[in-house]
């Protein structure tokens, strides 16, 4: 090839040259980009789902391939988002396929160093265990409350999940409730 077709082949001297000014064309494309496929193009199916990173509650298109996610992108029919995602929201794919993801329960016995799994059964009896020994330990009866036990709920839930945990909270008698919306 010579310097001359060389020279003539580089996007900006396309670009200066031609008709396409802007580079958004022609001026542009090589051989390599010419041959770029989307990934939403060999998607099997589309799924919408809603951002879990906060209470906005941007709208997302999930792109599925063999049952894998492999693209996340903002929803342009949602009235609140428009199509647009943050860092986070565009992160999301990350969430469910980053190699530290993790798939079982882990616990961490008192002064312990390492993480063993549990069986999800035997975590949630242990959680629901504490929880009754909490209660009974820290109860004030004449206020028919414990200070024992509150909640920090996550900008993730929807109101429907905020309302369910003040009312899981409340019977348990708990009056540190609180959500990170408002913090």
């Amino acid at each position: 090839m010579t310097v001359r077709r060389l020279i003539a082949s580089w996007p900006v001297v396309r670009q200066l040259t031609g008709d396409d000014r802007l580079g958004l064309g022609a001026a542009a494309r090589s051989d390599r980009s010419a041959a770029l496929v989307a990934r939403t193009e060999t998607a099997d199916r589309m799924v919408k789902s809603i951002c879990p990173y906060c209470a906005v509650g941007c709208a997302q298109r999930i792109y599925v391939k063999d049952e894998k996610v492999i693209q996340v992108e903002g929803d342009p029919d949602s009235p609140i988002s428009r199509g647009r995602l943050c860092p986070k929201g565009s992160a999301t794919k990350e969430l469910v396929t980053g190699p530290s993801r993790e798939y079982t329960v882990k616990y961490r016995r008192p002064h312990g160093t390492d993480w063993e799994e549990l069986e999800l059964d035997r975590a949630m009896d242990m959680i629901a265990d504490r929880v009754i020994a909490t209660r009974a330990a820290t109860w004030d009866a004449p206020n028919r409350r414990t200070l024992g036990i509150a909640s920090l709920g996550g900008a993730t839930l929807d109101n429907e999940e905020n309302y369910l945990m003040k009312k899981l909270y409340t019977a348990l008698g708990a009056v540190q409730v609180e959500n990170q919306a408002r913090i």
